[in-house]
């Protein structure tokens, strides 16, 4: 690239890209002027990708060039499969895992997908959940449309183009959208808003009621949450089937997969309604990214916008690329998204060194942090608690952690990070899963690594509990 003479090869990601669209080798030459050879010789990495073939590829599939040629945050799922003791024999080396990413990553993904059905089909023989079934080992729904997000860095251009469409209808106040989507609800669709008792929802939090046209929403739901709800439904009456031709450009492999996805896309777009992209940026930017001084002017819950901050990837109007993760109190990950490289576990929980889990003894205060991963890369994160209301449960509202984070690189556009020296942080060193986890001596590790033999001497105590062989 201009001032440097590294040569870039991209070929996993150029096939990435052509799976994503889902486009043929030669589609993809005809739109970039090349011939299909050369299509193929970029892919398996015989030809390096020019600054102009960059350039063309950004025109044509509308991406931002810094997504193609930054480190690829992807294949960490390979890597944590390939951890299993089952592989320890092989001695499959990083490098080589890289290479497989790179030169196959059809096959990678495959194969992870293959491994994490091994594992949940162990899980429920354990439980004797598939006594009496076949035990098929496709993806779980929630799996399949989490991996999809994550490979589209959870941004999706036509979905902000469908939001911007109703917004213009709608002409409502970003503070208080409520009674412009219910006026909208109710006289262009017929549908009329309710809120009900919770005692006679059912376990619900939302209802849409097909044969009285009534959404019922529970008297619980937070005034975020009600708008959220209300703008999910208009998105439903008002593009519909634009929703149901992304979902199916996208070929889920089976309806309950298919519904899920739907789901999400519909969530996305609500969260477009209430937090319009440029509004949304431009607030968060002039507040160097100050949730609490943003959420109020669009009236959103502080999840709400953290979850957004995820999503502002459009090409050339880019926010900080965040990811963010929600957890509970005993480590289970509920939400997991991400806009930048962040190498998120894919078959356990978070590292308990990562002080999210500490912001349950902090309720409602922002906490900070500088974490490593074992690649080296350095991350600033924050995290505070939230509260979601329990359906019937009502008086046991669940407290939860919200964290974000991104490279360090981005630390000082943060509000957060001011008084932090962020040449020189004090930094945490993280790993991924315990069972995965290579880092030595550590005083918090929860089980050994599967890929590592143990070390037990009768004759000394290691200060973790679970010492392991280089």
């Amino acid at each position: 690239m201009a001032g440097s003479d590294r040569k870039l090869f991209l070929g996993g990601r150029l096939k990435r890209l052509r799976r994503d669209l889902d486009v043929t080798q030669s589609a993809m030459a005809e739109q970039l002027g090349v011939s299909t050879s050369y299509v193929n010789l970029l892919e398996r990495n015989q030809r390096p990708v020019t600054a102009q073939m960059l350039l063309r590829l950004a025109e044509a599939y509308d991406l931002d060039m810094r997504s193609l040629s930054a480190d690829d945050p992807g294949g960490g799922g390979l890597e944590e499969a390939l951890a299993d003791r089952m592989f320890g024999d092989l001695r499959i080396t990083r490098h080589e895992i890289a290479e497989a990413n790179e030169l196959t990553p059809g096959i990678a993904e495959a194969f992870t997908r293959l491994y994490r059905a091994y594992l949940d089909r162990g899980n429920l023989i354990d439980l004797g959940a598939l006594e009496g079934r076949d035990g098929g080992a496709s993806l779980a729904p929630t799996d399949w449309v989490r991996d999809l997000v994550a490979a589209q860095r959870n941004h999706f251009g036509d979905l902000e183009d469908v939001a911007a469409r109703i917004l213009e209808a709608l002409r409502a106040d970003t503070r208080d959208a409520t009674p412009a989507l219910r006026e909208r609800l109710q006289t262009v669709h017929g549908i009329r808003t309710r809120v009900m008792p919770i005692e006679v929802m059912g376990g619900a939090l939302r209802r849409f009621d097909h044969h009285r046209k009534q959404l019922l929403l529970a008297e619980t739901l937070a005034p975020a949450s009600r708008t959220f709800a209300i703008a999910y439904q208009l998105t439903l009456q008002e593009a519909g089937t634009e929703l149901d031709a992304v979902a199916d450009r996208f070929a889920p492999p089976d309806d309950a997969t298919r519904r899920q996805l739907k789901v999400f896309l519909g969530n996305y777009v609500a969260a477009a309604i209430m937090m319009p992209y440029e509004a949304f940026l431009g607030a968060l930017e002039k507040a160097h990214y100050d949730i609490e001084a943003v959420r109020p002017r669009f009236g959103v819950s502080f999840e709400q916008a953290a979850q957004r901050m995820t999503s502002l990837g459009r090409p050339g109007e880019r926010g900080v690329p965040f990811f963010m993760m929600r957890v509970d109190a005993a480590g289970n990950v509920s939400k997991r998204y991400s806009n930048g490289p962040f190498p998120f576990s894919r078959f356990g929980g978070t590292c308990p060194r990562w002080n999210i889990h500490d912001s349950f003894k902090t309720p409602g205060r922002v906490i900070t942090q500088v974490i490593e991963t074992p690649d080296g890369s350095r991350y600033f994160t924050l995290s505070r608690t939230v509260r979601r209301v329990a359906g019937l449960l009502a008086g046991l509202e669940d407290e939860l952690v919200v964290g974000l984070g991104c490279e360090l690189k981005h630390a000082s556009k943060l509000i957060y990070a001011r008084g932090i020296d962020l040449a020189a942080p004090v930094v945490t060193e993280v790993g991924p899963a315990c069972r995965i986890c290579e880092r030595h001596l550590c005083p918090q590790r929860a089980a050994p690594p599967v890929n590592r033999p143990p070390r037990v001497e009768e004759s000394v105590k290691s200060v973790t509990s679970f010492p392991f062989s280089a």
